[in-house]
């Protein structure tokens, strides 16, 4: 008997017949003798009609009231699951993420987990429930209701996994694993019978949609057994590891090529060159909760430098405003933005012992007329910012270049 976490996205409780078909592969695993916690999300598009609602009401709504609100869409999925599951004879019982008390700190809507507690699963698993849980939310020192950021189902499907000891973790998607690229950009696209977490993590990171990158990082941290799988056809999906777990894991030169449209740059221009200027310049940006992506700075013959940077594009605005503050305190000569950029990154551990992967990366783009705007690597990938317009050709081309198509 093994102690199994799924966690099943929005469009797989879409509908009350989807939900309905998850309490049935639930009732199959339970009756191969499983124990099971279910971590399920909002139904689809239930969250996004919570935000237009919310906006109808407020420009900018308080975070915390937003986490009030969201919430509501996981409890809502967790209840009806619930339900489901006693209409065919299966004892089950639903947390919402205060229930569990999943701790988290105070920065709403990007929470991060502290602690969980698992006394209150592990009763009722030894009781022979099925314990559900919402996904995506969980609750800070004070009792203020907090979300972990869209996505954030897999990240409490993934520490739960962790704070159990679970021997495996299912994340059922719309999708049969992870694949070498988006296949609606690229129909060729392979899917891989298994990543490492090392390159999921860079993927996660940069674009690719299939798993949230706070859940990564809580399997790779905790060696939890994670595979990705389809809620509505059968097959083995994607098994993501160690690459201590398994030493005779194939390393391709490239695993996979993510993308994303959500990127947006900012350049500050003319800055002083002097100690201390990068920390006036991201400081305020770090402090307001901005993630930063690509930075390059430039050093003129002026002694003046020009600072450019990514951030997502939701950012944009906010992190704009803090610009031409910092423009002002600097005595900068301008902030420009530009809004309609994508970043496309080959990942692949292979990386690290095959020479001219940038090269080849660059002759690519360069084939199809393609400007490279910025640059940025790590040992495992190989990130550039173009044009946004660009993005699906620069995929394609990459793709074809690094021999990635099914061979079927």
């Amino acid at each position: 008997m093994a102690l199994i976490v799924q966690k099943y996205g929005g469009t797989s409780v879409g509908s009350i017949e989807r939900i309905q078909n998850v309490a049935n592969k639930v009732a199959k695993w339970r009756a191969d003798g499983h124990q099971l916690v279910v971590v399920v999300s909002a139904m689809s598009g239930v969250t996004n009609n919570l935000v237009d609602m919310a906006h109808k009401l407020q420009k900018e709504p308080s975070p915390r009231e937003m986490d009030v609100l969201l919430a509501t869409g996981e409890q809502t999925t967790i209840a009806l699951l619930c339900m489901a599951l006693e209409n065919i004879g299966i004892p089950a019982r639903s947390y919402t993420g205060s229930q569990v008390r999943i701790l988290t700190d105070s920065a709403f809507t990007k929470a991060r987990i502290v602690s969980i507690d698992d006394n209150h699963i592990r009763s009722d698993l030894a009781a022979g429930r099925v314990v559900v849980v919402a996904g995506f939310q969980g609750v800070d020192e004070d009792g203020n209701i907090t979300t972990l950021g869209r996505g954030g189902s897999d990240t409490t499907g993934v520490a739960l996994a962790a704070a159990l000891k679970a021997d495996e973790c299912q994340i059922y998607t719309d999708v049969d694993g992870v694949y070498t690229t988006d296949p609606r950009v690229v129909p060729e696209a392979r899917r891989l019978d298994r990543i490492t977490f090392e390159e999921m993590l860079e993927m996660a990171s940069l674009g690719s949609k299939v798993l949230q990158i706070r859940s990564v990082e809580f399997a790779g941290k905790y060696n939890v057994p994670l595979r990705v799988l389809s809620s509505f056809e059968e097959g083995p999906g994607t098994l993501i590891v160690s690459e201590e777990t398994n030493t005779m894991m194939e390393k391709p030169v490239i695993s996979g090529i993510a993308f994303t449209r959500d990127e947006s740059k900012l350049s500050i221009r003319g800055v002083p060159d002097v100690p201390g200027v990068a920390f006036r310049v991201f400081g305020p940006i770090s402090d307001a909760n901005i993630e930063v992506d690509v930075i390059v700075q430039n050093v003129a013959d002026n002694k003046a430098n020009d600072i450019t940077f990514t951030v997502q594009r939701k950012e944009t605005d906010k992190a704009a405003r803090i610009l031409e503050q910092v423009m002002k305190d600097l005595g900068a000569k301008m902030v420009e933005v530009d809004n309609k950029v994508a970043k496309v990154s080959l990942v692949g551990v292979g990386m690290r012992s095959h020479a001219g992967i940038a090269s080849k990366m660059f002759g690519a783009l360069a084939a199809e007329s393609i400007n490279i705007q910025l640059i940025t690597t790590s040992e495992i990938k190989i990130s550039v910012v173009i044009e946004e317009k660009y993005l699906e050709l620069a995929v394609r081309a990459l793709h074809t270049a690094f021999g990635l198509k099914d061979p079927a």
